[in-house]
């Protein structure tokens, strides 16, 4: 995980959003435990409160369940909540801006799906 102090997003959003990765990338499987708050503030040199603000930010979301006494474990079904909320917001932010630009430039969807793909075989990807 790193943290960019940087960016305009904030710290504790960016803890949040590093632990849905270590969710979808598997480093955190559903059920098992993920760092403290105080291991991550002191391995990022980060105030507690800001790691316990991301982390209860995951909590509200249903990513994150505390266990008094033990600490923080990753929901069952989180990994599905993460890449629905992603989705949408990857629609939002990508797709529905692109979708509205081609409307304008009289682009059909097809075309879209066309130049996509050929865009994406022109980088190598």
């Amino acid at each position: 995980m790193k943290l960019d102090f940087e960016s305009e997003i904030p710290i504790y959003i960016q803890i949040a959003e590093a632990l849905e990765d270590g969710v979808l990338s598997g480093g955190f499987p559903e059920e098992t435990q993920v760092p403290s708050t105080t291991e991550l503030s002191v391995a990022y040199k980060i105030n507690p409160a800001t790691v316990l603000k991301g982390m209860n930010l995951l909590v509200e979301e249903g990513v994150l369940y505390k266990r008094r006494g033990v600490g923080m474990f990753v929901q069952s079904g989180a990994e599905s909540r993460i890449r629905a909320k992603r989705r949408q917001r990857f629609y939002e932010s990508a797709v529905a801006g692109l979708l509205e630009e081609a409307a304008k430039l009289g682009i059909s969807r097809e075309e879209v799906v066309r130049l996509i793909q050929e865009g994406s075989i022109d980088n190598g990807h």
